[in-house]
């Protein structure tokens, strides 16, 4: 529950950046560019990393002070802090601090979790663990899709501290962890508890916790903690742009952009339940890894596809982001599971400070790849800023607009560079009324030279096609009474609305890419392939206990 609100109140920001019509959200409010936006969220994960790494003392000093202070931390700045912070600036300081206790508890959390879990149910513990930042999410979509797009982004911050107060309590009061001698042992299964109660009244904790870090930094553990954080960028993307990148690209509004996730974590949390459960009963982890690994590949190159396929229903994306987000739980619970085996493996007695690593590696990672969303991305800031302003011009200037987009863009240019350049104007009478030039060009030359006496033909000519030239003759002329800024503003906002879904398309190559390099890194985690495998470790495993109780008994 602690990790839910925590993920919830930290993902609120990304599911109200945007606004609906320029109105009630983080970038329009502040007058926020979106690479400011991107650079406020990329110093919280780097201070966040730092936070995480720090937080190996949590094998020290326990795991539920520094969770149940982190929510008290976090609820008051989401009470208080956000809705006080009246600029940019100062939004970016209060959201900075909800991401260094974010990177904290990221720690502290799965490592409470592990304590209890024998390995023989890790893989749904932890996928119990990730329910947190998935659930999060959900609370998240369901929140912000049930109320209204004019409710005031900043009550939804409200509601979210209130209910961190909430649970900060209930923490205080619940939540309990093991003594350091008995946390710091593995534990196959629940049979091994009797040994590891023995073993506890003589083991040495303060020899096993000696350089710490130094014995956590292998190549076992960072590679493989830097696997899980490149094939996770599909997920960093979802939490954090999926409502921008809809409103902007598909111009959902903001609940319809955010009801998809609705969706997407609902079948993400049943998947890492599910599995997790599945792993557990096989006792392997790394077949279902792959599995997942390549279903998140084919179903993110689907999603990728669809982005310049603007007509795509609102359906379509529910069934790909469901089948997609299905894959990365059947990838990740069991990641999870092997990977604190792995530290296990090494020193049981350091989980915290094997996690404290993955947390470093993971927000590194984050924060690169959210840094470079914007560069990949050019779009966002001038649709969600112009984007409004543009819908609004175009409903005044539909007229005008309509006859622009009648000329050819060497006609268009050549008008701009010389409003009375004659064979332009002419050219664009021809283009706006589909006459022939020469006809054009004979009507002017009739109409600026009054005295002429009109053969029959150019009379037939005047009584057909002079009507038609004259409008067009006018509304070239309204084209040229709009101010030279609306169209540079519409010009500017046409122009980023056809290129976002192609930069966004991009990005996303990137994240197909993390899916692929997890693939081969998986090799470096403990665990056996096939069941039988497991099955014939566990049977050894169990023999060597029933020799360690029969010794201590003796």
């Amino acid at each position: 529950m602690a990790t839910i609100v925590l993920y919830y109140q930290f993902y609120l920001a990304g599911a109200v950046a945007a606004g609906t019509d320029g109105k009630n959200g983080i970038l329009v409010d502040y007058d926020m560019s979106f690479v400011y936006y991107v650079n406020i969220a990329v110093v919280g994960y780097l201070l966040g990393a730092a936070a995480s790494f720090v937080t190996g003392v949590a094998d020290r000093y326990g795991r539920v002070t520094i969770i149940t202070v982190g929510l008290v931390v976090v609820a008051l700045l989401c009470l208080i802090g956000i809705p006080l912070a009246d600029s940019k600036i100062g939004f970016g300081i209060v959201f900075v601090l909800i991401g260094v206790v974010e990177g904290i508890i990221l720690v502290a959390t799965p490592a409470l979790i592990r304590d209890f879990s024998p390995q023989l149910g890790r893989a749904s513990a932890m996928g119990f663990w990730t329910l947190g930042p998935v659930l999060g999410s959900l609370v998240v979509s369901i929140q912000i899709s049930s109320t209204s797009n004019t409710t005031p982004w900043h009550h939804q911050y409200i509601a979210a501290g209130v209910v961190g107060l909430i649970v900060a309590g209930l923490s205080a009061v619940f939540l309990r962890e093991l003594s350091p001698a008995l946390r710091d042992q593995v534990m196959v299964s629940e049979r091994d508890r009797a040994l590891v109660e023995a073993r506890a009244q003589g083991i040495d904790v303060s020899e096993s916790l000696r350089s710490p870090f130094r014995q956590m930094l292998k190549p076992d553990i960072v590679l493989s903690a830097f696997a899980i954080s490149v094939f996770l960028i599909i997920y960093y993307v979802a939490v954090g742009f999926f409502p921008v990148y809809f409103q902007t690209v598909f111009g959902f509004s903001q609940s319809r952009a955010n009801s998809l996730g609705n969706w997407i974590w609902a079948f993400n949390a049943g998947a890492l339940l599910v599995i997790g459960y599945l792993s557990d009963r096989v006792r392997v982890r790394k077949p279902f890894m792959v599995v997942g690994a390549l279903g998140a590949i084919v179903m993110t190159i689907v999603f990728l596809s669809r982005a310049t396929h603007p007509t795509t229903s609102y359906g379509s994306f529910v069934v790909i982001l469901v089948l997609l987000a299905m894959f990365l739980g059947l990838a990740y619970a069991p990641w999870m599971a092997s990977f604190t085996e792995t530290v296990e493996k090494r020193n049981p007695a350091l989980t915290a400070t094997g996690l404290a690593v993955w947390g470093l590696v993971i927000r590194l990672v984050i924060a690169v790849s959210v840094f470079i969303v914007p560069h990949v991305v050019t779009t966002v800031s001038t649709l969600v800023q112009e984007g409004p302003s543009a819908q609004a011009l175009a409903v005044k200037y539909h007229d005008e607009l309509a006859t622009a987009a009648k000329l050819s863009p060497s006609t268009s240019a050549a008008l701009a560079k010389d409003p009375t350049d004659q064979t332009a104007g002419i050219k664009a009478v021809s283009e706006v009324t589909g006459i022939s030039v020469d006809d054009v060009t004979t009507v002017a030359t009739l109409a600026a030279t009054p005295g002429a006496t009109p053969t029959a033909e150019q009379q037939q000519l005047l009584a057909t096609d002079g009507p038609k030239i004259q409008a067009a003759t006018s509304s070239l002329q309204a084209l040229g009474e709009v101010p030279k800024s609306d169209l540079a503003l519409l010009q500017r906002v046409q122009g980023a609305a056809e290129e976002s879904p192609k930069q966004w398309q991009h990005y996303f190559w990137i994240a197909v890419g993390g899916e692929i390099v997890f693939i081969p890194l998986i090799f470096l985690l403990v665990g056996a392939w096939n069941p039988r495998t497991a099955r014939r470790r566990q049977e050894e495993h169990e023999e060597m206990v029933s020799a360690e109780l029969e010794k201590l008994r003796s």
